[in-house]
């Protein structure tokens, strides 16, 4: 784990733990929004950098602010706009950004209530903010392809025309994302039209929009569980000390490896790779637990994701017995890095 995402977790594990004490703006100011500035490389304690309560007269309004300017080579760079934690961010809180985007060099503002940062540009009118965001990073969502979007706005990475070059298409990615997830879960009416039209011949009847909108439904998760199906069975081909609860993917089973599944053992890649080689940690599903395994041999077991109930649980190995260990989500496994590294320790050099 680099070190900033060694820092963005401690940030994670202070909003699971302390979400109540960080109440209002300025307890999210100081506990998450600095820190997380910090991370990034910003020196916050240095008014040259990271300006707080800035203000920069507009045309009829004087004396406004906004929470923090980052200036780089004394100029504007970022604009920063907090909320409290428990603020939904929402789009009439661009007002002030708005305003002071188009009367300093900054080609880049953020919106943030210290969970959720919403990176904005002026992507479709130049000087003027856009309204959407084009890359938004949430600690409680932290994947590795976000954390590296992230890390082209540390200081010592920061190219204005590096991160302009991607964030159109980044923009129109996550708008798209967001679309279609949100048609996994309830097809809309145009949708289920569109597909009606293509795989039913006869009348398009209510009863017939229900039965296409469920079978959509439905068809969506069956192409995300084929998909991950079919790149783990790659991975377990060749699988044959398996013990009779654990088998290979690909061969006929009732036992389904799920996204999260896929998704919680490389992020225990993530967390030991710096003690073994990402090769060497392998995933093998069974009915009642799927296991992450070092050279693919079961008596080599790094862990146990329990994740077919409604209480999730790891299940660990750096002791005599596993311990399963209650967890809420992914981000958790982070937690145990500790631990899981232990258990690597083992096989470090087998």
């Amino acid at each position: 784990m680099t070190s900033i995402e060694a820092e963005l977790q401690t940030l994670a594990s202070r909003i699971r733990n302390h979400t109540d004490t960080i109440a209002t703006e300025e307890a999210t100011k100081t506990s998450l929004v600095m820190p997380f500035l910090q991370a990034l490389g910003y020196d916050v304690f240095n008014p040259d950098e990271v300006v707080p309560e800035f203000t920069a007269d507009t045309p009829g309004k004087k004396g406004e602010k906004v929470d923090y300017a980052i200036k780089l080579d004394g100029d504007v760079r970022i604009l920063i706009e907090c909320k409290g934690l428990n603020a939904k961010l929402d789009k009439k809180h661009l007002a002030q950004l708005f305003r002071y985007f188009t009367v300093t060099k900054a080609r880049f503002a953020i919106l943030t209530n210290g969970r959720c940062f919403e990176f904005y540009s002026d992507l479709e009118e130049p000087n003027k903010l856009d309204v959407r965001p084009f890359f938004t990073f949430d600690l409680l969502e932290m994947r590795a392809a976000t954390v590296s979007e992230l890390q082209k706005f540390d200081k010592s990475a920061f190219d204005v025309d590096k991160i302009l070059a991607t964030a159109e298409r980044l923009k129109y990615v996550s708008a798209i994302k967001k679309f279609l997830s949100a048609q996994m879960d309830e097809p809309n009416a145009e949708l289920v039209k569109i597909v009606a039209a293509d795989v039913y011949e006869g009348r398009i009847t209510s009863q017939v929009r229900d039965m296409v909108g469920a079978a959509t439904k439905a068809a969506f998760k069956e192409i995300i569980r084929e998909a991950v199906q079919s790149r783990l069975s790659s991975a377990l081909e060749g699988n044959s000390e398996a013990e009779p609860e654990e088998v290979a993917l690909d061969a006929p089973s009732e036992i389904e490896t799920t996204a999260e599944e896929f998704e919680g053992m490389l992020t225990i890649r993530a967390v030991v790779r710096d003690v073994l080689d990402a090769e060497r940690i392998n995933l093998r599903d069974a009915k009642s637990y799927c296991a992450v395994l070092v050279d693919d041999n079961n008596r080599k077991p790094l862990a146990r994701m329990h994740f077919n109930r409604k209480q999730w649980y790891l299940g660990l190995f750096d002791g005599e017995t596993e311990d399963r260990v209650p967890i809420e989500g992914l981000n958790q496994i982070y937690d145990l890095a500790d631990r899981l590294r232990v258990t690597a320790e083992q096989y470090k050099t087998d």
